[in-house]
Parts: C-alpha cells; sequence; structure tokens
C-alpha cells in the first residue's frame, strides 16, 4: 500500500465518511463536492469542450444529452463515452476530470463526459434514457459502435452496465467494452460486503446506499435490471473491466457481477484492489494504485476497441465550438 493511498484514506475518514452516516442532504451535498473537487489542468495537445443541452423531442421530460467533450488535437480514433459516478444525485463531469483526463490521454480516446439528469428532481429511468440517447447521437454522428467504449465509476458504472443491457435488448449495436471502477449494481443492497466491510470502508458506512437508493428508484423496484443491472442477463455483452476496493462496501457489486457474467460467456476482467478506496482511479496523478489502474483500463479500451480512420474529419464537423477554460 502506497503512502499516498494511506493519506487519502485517512482524509476520507475525517471528512466524507462522516457525511455519509448524517440524513441525506442533497443540496449540502452537492455543494460541498463542487467545493472540495480537484481539478486537473487540461493536457497539452487536448482542448476541452462544453456540449451543451441537445434535447430529444418530447418536451421537458425527453432525454437530455450535455457534457463535456476532451479531444486530442486533430481527433482520436476511439471514442469513449464516461457516465460519473455519485448515487445518482451528486457529481458531474467537472468532479470526475481526473479520471477522464486519464483515460483519455492513455488510451488516446476522445471522451465524451455525459452530464446526465439527476435525482431527486429526475428519477430513473432520467438518466438511463440520457445515456441511451448520448451513446446513439455518437453512432448517428457516424462513430462506429467498434471504436466506442462506455466507461463508469460508482452509480455511473451501474448505469453504464444497465446501458448495455438495454442497448442489447433494443438491437443496437454495442460498443467494443465497458469499463466498471467499483459499480453500483445492486440498488437492493443485497451484497453481504454492505455488511461485512462496514467500518473498513474508508468512505462509506454500510447503510447509506439503501437511503440513497429511494431517490432514483421513484416507483421502479430495486430489482429492475435498468436500475440495478446485477439482476440483468448478461448473453451478448461485450468484454468487461470491472475493478473495486477489498474494503468496499460496494465490493460484492462488482464480485457478483463479474461472476454472472462469466457465466453467461462475456469476457471479464476483474481487479480488487487490496485495502483501497471506492473508486480509487479518480486520485491519478497522485497515487500510484490510480495511475497504473488507469494504465490497465488503457490497455483494455485498446484492445477491445477498433481504430475509427474516418474519426478526425467526423469529430471536426460534429465538436461544439464553446472551448472550457
Amino acid at each position: 500500500m502506497s503512502l499516498q493511498n494511506k493519506l487519502i484514506c485517512w482524509a476520507l475518514r475525517r471528512r466524507f465518511l462522516p457525511e455519509t452516516r448524517k440524513p441525506v442532504d442533497v443540496a449540502r451535498t452537492r455543494a460541498l463536492t463542487e467545493k472540495r473537487v480537484w481539478l486537473p489542468p487540461v493536457p497539452k495537445g487536448w482542448q476541452l469542450y462544453a456540449q451543451p443541452e441537445a434535447r430529444e423531442q418530447g418536451g421537458a421530460d425527453a432525454p437530455s444529452v450535455r457534457g463535456e467533450w476532451l479531444v486530442r488535437e486533430g481527433g482520436a480514433q476511439r471514442t469513449i463515452l464516461y457516465l460519473h459516478g455519485g448515487g445518482y444525485y451528486f457529481c458531474s463531469p467537472r468532479t470526475h476530470r481526473a479520471i477522464t483526463f486519464g483515460l483519455a490521454t492513455r488510451a488516446d480516446a476522445d471522451v465524451f463526459s455525459l452530464d446526465y439528469r439527476l435525482a431527486p428532481e429526475h428519477p430513473f429511468p432520467a438518466a438511463l434514457d440520457d445515456a441511451l440517447a448520448a451513446y446513439r447521437r455518437l453512432l448517428d454522428e457516424g462513430a462506429p459502435a467498434a471504436s466506442l467504449v462506455i466507461a463508469g465509476d460508482s452509480a455511473g458504472g451501474g448505469l453504464a452496465l444497465a446501458t448495455l443491457v438495454a442497448l442489447r435488448d433494443a438491437g443496437d449495436p454495442l460498443p467494443g467494452g465497458a469499463l466498471l471502477y467499483s459499480p453500483w449494481t445492486d440498488l437492493a443492497c443485497t451484497g453481504a460486503s454492505i455488511r461485512e466491510n462496514d467500518g473498513r470502508d474508508p468512505m462509506f458506512c454500510g447503510d447509506v446506499f439503501a437511503r440513497i437508493a429511494s431517490m432514483y428508484l421513484g416507483e421502479t423496484r430495486a430489482t429492475h435490471p435498468y436500475v440495478s443491472p446485477l439482476y440483468a442477463d448478461f448473453h451478448g455483452l461485450p468484454p468487461l473491466f470491472l475493478l473495486a476496493g477489498s474494503t468496499e462496501t460496494l465490493l460484492d457489486d462488482t464480485l457478483r457481477v463479474a461472476e454472472r457474467a462469466r457465466a453467461a460467456g462475456v469476457s471479464v476482467e476483474c481487479e480488487i484492489g487490496r485495502d483501497l478506496p471506492h473508486i480509487w482511479p479518480i486520485y491519478a496523478p497522485f497515487m500510484p494504485e490510480a495511475r497504473r489502474a488507469l494504465d490497465a483500463s488503457a490497455r483494455f479500451v485498446k484492445q477491445v476497441s477498433a481504430a475509427d480512420v474516418t474519426a478526425r474529419a467526423r469529430k471536426a464537423a460534429a465538436l461544439p465550438t464553446q472551448t472550457v477554460a
């Protein structure tokens, strides 16, 4: 275990863990997260664009596609659709730039980080509808499905897996693969690790997930496969790369998905990091374990996706013009 990991876990126990023991305060959590986030600089040779809201037909409740593009100058030949975590009720593309910037530069892939609608204002299926709309928009703009990878962490990891399942069920072309970091895949909260790792996890107490799940669920049952993809049929899904920490309360949400996916014939890589915190890749570039996780993720992206030789001209025409400072 690196010194950086020890320091980060110590800080999480002091500052983040106590917040999870309090009643859920959506506004406070959002404000604290935006205040504390560290923003990495835009990598040299890349540009950060704001994708303004592009709402589909159907009015205020229709899917919304907005977010951030990190694009290599001239355009990369692969694309990652990233879905941030935050319990479906907080965080944003901005808070997860440490991951998306690290993935982009290592995998040589442009990244679209989706700013999907959040609960409780927008419960299920709003986030899933937005993710599906974002993926289909990439296809409509000319990206071959084989050149795409879906990625996400925590709630966003569960959302990424649910998006894969929904795309398969709808008959859409599937991406080359998916990266799932500490995914929250069971909103029924039945994993044994929720109890067994309560007190060991430096970031979350065990009962917090049941308390926040209701905000996203609304009237939907917790075992619905598009809400909790642990309960989905995994046959026909593309390769998956999963990681989680050994002391996470959500550890079983990763282990059970890996087991069920392998049983369904899906190619699975699953890494369990000893004593590492929830979504530790977000601590790059400070933590060596985070850098290694992003290196392994980039290798996976290149392995499962195909280069799109038409990407540069197509992306230059489709990108928004507003850059982010």
